[in-house]
């Protein structure tokens, strides 16, 4: 039984992208797709003493894009990502365990295209920090057609997929009749009951990128992430912000 994901590339994306990837054993870069304003393609959050902030990287303003063509004609942003990371996190747990990499993402390297960047990290993240294995594959590199629906069940049918998960978003315009017609089976990935662990800054916050649960768990993340589902090893369940 083929498991397959398709999603766009998000910058430094939460648990739950991860936890979607480990799911499957094919997971596709939606990144052929009109890029989206204000939405997490370009930015995530990190967790501040005030709560929860943006990381943003300029963009532009033009919507006529696909993914995969926004370029980064601005690199002061890397710098700048750089030092808030630090800034917030340098105290955490395994915040060091994470620097060298994280200094070559922001300090060595110029990124040129938002989705080379995003596919880059999250690969990198989850092979390996978190020890997916997954394989990873782009849109782009099949001739799938239609829009919508119609392109997602075409790059299904492409990688001969048994089944599909679909984030809970997907609800808004996937039809279940489609894939049971096509004979493939449809999961909604659920992102409900994740443990909290012991993070800086309280109260708790779920929704923020995944550096927070790898400076403050480290190797345990898989743990927190999918693990506990399986009780594949125990973990503390913290109070809010304990």
């Amino acid at each position: 039984m083929k498991r397959v994901a398709i999603n766009q590339s998000n910058y430094i994306p939460w648990k739950g992208y991860f936890d979607l990837i480990h799911d499957v054993d094919t997971f596709i870069f939606y990144d052929d797709v009109q890029f989206t304003k204000n939405d997490w393609r370009n930015r995530n959050k990190v967790k501040g003493p005030n709560g929860p902030q943006w990381l943003s990287i300029p963009v532009g303003t033009d919507l006529n894009r696909l993914i995969c063509d926004v370029s980064l004609d601005d690199s002061h942003w890397q710098e700048k990502h750089w030092k808030t990371l630090a800034q917030l996190y340098s105290r955490t747990p395994y915040f060091d365990t994470y620097r060298g990499f994280l200094e070559d993402v922001y300090l060595n390297r110029e990124w040129r295209n938002l989705a080379h960047l995003n596919q880059f990290l999250i690969q990198t993240i989850a092979t390996e920090y978190l020890g997916i294995r997954t394989t990873f594959q782009q849109s782009s590199d099949f001739s799938s057609s239609g829009k919508g629906q119609d392109r997602v069940l075409s790059l299904l049918k492409s990688v001969k997929a048994d089944v599909y998960i679909s984030g809970p978003a997907g609800k808004a315009y996937l039809d279940p009749a489609r894939f049971r017609e096509a004979g493939i089976e449809l999961i909604w990935k659920d992102y409900s009951g994740y443990p909290e662990y012991s993070q800086s800054h309280p109260p708790f916050e779920h929704a923020v990128t995944i550096l927070d649960v790898l400076f403050h768990t480290g190797p345990d993340a898989p743990s927190y992430i999918w693990g506990w589902r399986a009780g594949e090893r125990p973990v503390r369940m913290a109070s809010a912000g304990g």
